[in-house]
């Protein structure tokens, strides 16, 4: 434990519905939800118009359409939430070359490393500027928490959501968790929290009171100590600039029941592709492929094969998956599918085989994207085209495809815009920019050829520079005394 709060906490607030909000000016102060869109698709992250109207993260999507009928959902755009974490990531490592991101918006830093804070004015001087440089930045907001501990840090950062810092005092942990759910503490989740309140321990306070020796009776040795520890505040975690990845995984859940066996291998391969490109992504190759399967009772299945070598290549994923679907009964309905890589190195094994075959494999799917493309410009396929294959999607389904709901396009005549829907062969466009009022609303054909998908536009115009950061804030952005929203614990 530290005796002054040099471990920060960064958390964006309300990420990708921000992210939303910031880039189309019609949707500022309205309720936003971001997550698939699907009737299967859950809730990635809702604004906190949304939030008030009971809509949360990891929520159903149909729950919170019946809760919020009003809200514009959309669909995530992570190119846009990428550039705007890779920013917020850039100006956190001016701070410390200690940096340990937990997602694209949430990391925890070591200002003390970093040699630009050592006492609990220093760090309050930091955090406010944080906060300041990431909004000129990058037009959102975060929110701070400052402590001697990580746990501590976290906790201090979500009790000043939104937009808001707090700073907790070395020595005053315990009396700031005492009052607090257990399940605040990290390690603590909704089993754990149940197995608790059976036993009467529902607050911070009686972890602490109840005594090392029942919690290790209750939860174990391991667990039982930690959480005792963590009641009484004490938290020697080290910031790690570098978190070892230990798996590679994608999944897909379905609107429908897949039943056709065809359909189902296909869904595979593709997550087979996409798998190896977050692999590739990440400069790793793995040894291990794994194959999830929930089905329509909602049983999930895993397979996995060991390969005789890491690898990064798509085939060798592709086949090995395959061989693993082989061995799951998908007669009754599949309603998730997943594949993943663990086993995790820095080098692959060289598989000419593979190669060749991978090329085969391109070759294929060239050959059906033109096959595609004739029957979408009317013409038949190809006598090469298989038999047997899954039937043309419908012209609403190409339409949710290419046009997702809040994702950019750009219109010859009228500029940049997003999709507002689509639906009986068109698409609803509002024409604005990030730093435009809100713009008109106009309906296209799907088929409309002046009106293209184009690349997310950032999100501050004329964006300030902070090469001197932090060594030097800008006279227009440094301000006078505390900024609105911080605060320290008692």
């Amino acid at each position: 434990m530290r005796a002054a709060p040099t471990i920060l906490h960064l958390d964006m607030d309300a990420f990708y519905a921000s992210a939303e909000q910031a880039s189309k000016p019609s949707l500022r102060g309205k309720p936003v939800v971001v997550g698939g869109l699907g009737t299967r698709g859950v809730v990635a992250t809702a604004s906190y118009e949304a939030r008030r109207l009971g809509v949360h993260s990891a929520m159903p999507m149909a729950q919170a359409r019946r809760l919020a009928p009003n809200a514009a959902y959309l669909v995530p755009r992570f190119a846009l939430y990428r550039t705007v974490s890779d920013q917020v990531m850039e100006l956190l490592g001016r701070l410390s070359p200690l940096v340990e991101p937990l997602s694209l918006d949430e990391a925890f830093v070591d200002l003390e490393a970093g040699g630009v804070a050592d006492d609990s004015e220093s760090a309050r001087a930091i955090g406010g500027q944080l906060r300041t440089v990431i909004g000129a930045v990058t037009g959102l907001s975060g929110s701070v928490g400052l402590a001697g501990s990580k746990m501590l840090a976290k906790i201090a950062s979500e009790e000043a959501k939104p937009d808001g810092l707090l700073l907790i005092e070395p020595g005053t942990e315990r009396e700031l968790l005492a009052p607090m759910s257990v399940r605040v503490l990290p390690g603590v989740g909704p089993a754990t929290g149940d197995h608790l309140r059976r036993a009467g321990m529902t607050l911070v306070s009686h972890l602490a009171e109840a005594g090392e020796a029942e919690l290790v009776r209750l939860l174990g040795k391991a667990h039982g100590v930690a959480l005792h520890r963590m009641a009484q505040g004490y938290d020697d975690r080290p910031v790690v600039a570098e978190r070892d990845a230990k798996s590679v995984s994608v999944e897909d859940t379905f609107d429908v029941d897949l039943h056709d066996r065809v359909r189902v291998r296909t869904e595979v391969e593709r997550l087979a592709d996409r798998c190896v490109q977050r692999l590739r992504g990440a400069g790793r190759s793995g040894r291990t492929v794994v194959l999830k399967v929930r089905r329509y009772d909602f049983s999930t299945l895993t397979r996995s094969e060991t390969l005789r070598g890491p690898t990064d290549d798509p085939t060798v994923v592709r086949e090995a998956a395959a061989r693993l679907l082989e061995a799951v009964d998908t007669t009754g309905g599949v309603r998730l599918l997943g594949v993943g890589v663990t086993g995790l190195a820095d080098f692959t094994q060289e598989d000419l085989f593979a190669q060749a075959a991978d090329a085969e494999h391109a070759a294929g799917k060239s050959a059906a994207a033109a096959a595609d493309a004739a029957a979408h410009e009317g013409r038949r396929p190809g006598a090469e085209e298989e038999p047997g294959g899954e039937t043309a999607a419908s012209e609403e389904q190409l339409a949710a495809r290419r046009w997702p709901a809040g994702h950019d396009v750009r219109h010859e005549v009228h500029g940049h815009g997003w999709v507002q829907g689509s639906g009986v062969g068109r698409v609803t466009v509002r024409f604005e920019e990030p730093w435009t009022p809100p713009g008109r609303v106009r309906t296209f054909r799907i088929d409309d050829p002046q009106l293209q998908p184009a690349d997310p536009l950032r999100l501050v115009r004329d964006p300030v520079d902070y090469s001197s950061w932090p060594a030097s804030l800008p006279k227009s952005l440094s301000g006078a005394g505390p900024a609105e929203g911080e605060e320290s614990s008692p």
